[in-house]
């Protein structure tokens, strides 16, 4: 489908970045857009999960409900790579240089004809690409009131060095 918005494990895990710029803007954009669909690769699926399981249980129990609750809410279309994907990944001249985790993922990007949104800045540096920034947040966005207070208990996982790939 063209046009599709496509997001990277930074931006879902960007909701809980250390640094406030990156986290406020990632929340805007999965606050101001709950209803709207997306699609995330699942191999950017298992790199959120991968990052959660490293941590303490606890940390984990606070992350989790949030998470559950938005998956269930955002509509996230979650396909793997197919064959097209992957010879664009390494066909596409553009994307020399980039390590392969982001070749396969602009690979599948430019396939469908889609965006990645990401706060990745190397990403976003580089010219020829498409990709986005999440939308800039000068005030705290807000989900509705259940998904909120699941979402401040949430921010106990604080994610440093997100978006500065």
């Amino acid at each position: 489908m063209p046009g599709e918005v496509i997001i990277d494990a930074a931006l879902f895990m960007g909701m809980h970045a250390a640094d406030e710029a990156t986290r406020l803007a990632c929340k805007k954009f999965f606050a101001d857009g709950l209803s709207s669909p997306v699609v995330m690769p699942l191999e950017q699926v298992g790199l959120c999960d991968d990052l959660i399981w490293r941590l303490p249980r606890d940390v984990q129990d606070a992350y989790y409900p949030f998470m559950d609750n938005l998956h269930s809410i955002v509509p996230v279309e979650r396909p793997g790579y197919e064959r097209d994907d992957i010879d664009a990944a390494f066909e596409t001249r553009t994307l020399d240089g980039l390590p392969t985790r982001e070749r396969l993922l602009l690979g599948f990007t430019l396939n469908r004809g889609g965006i990645l949104r990401t706060p990745n800045q190397r990403l976003l540096n580089r010219a020829g690409l498409p990709v986005a920034a999440p939308p800039e947040a000068t005030d705290e966005p807000r989900f509705p009131d259940e998904l909120e207070k699941l979402y401040l208990t949430s921010l106990r996982l604080r994610v440093p060095g997100l978006g500065e790939e």
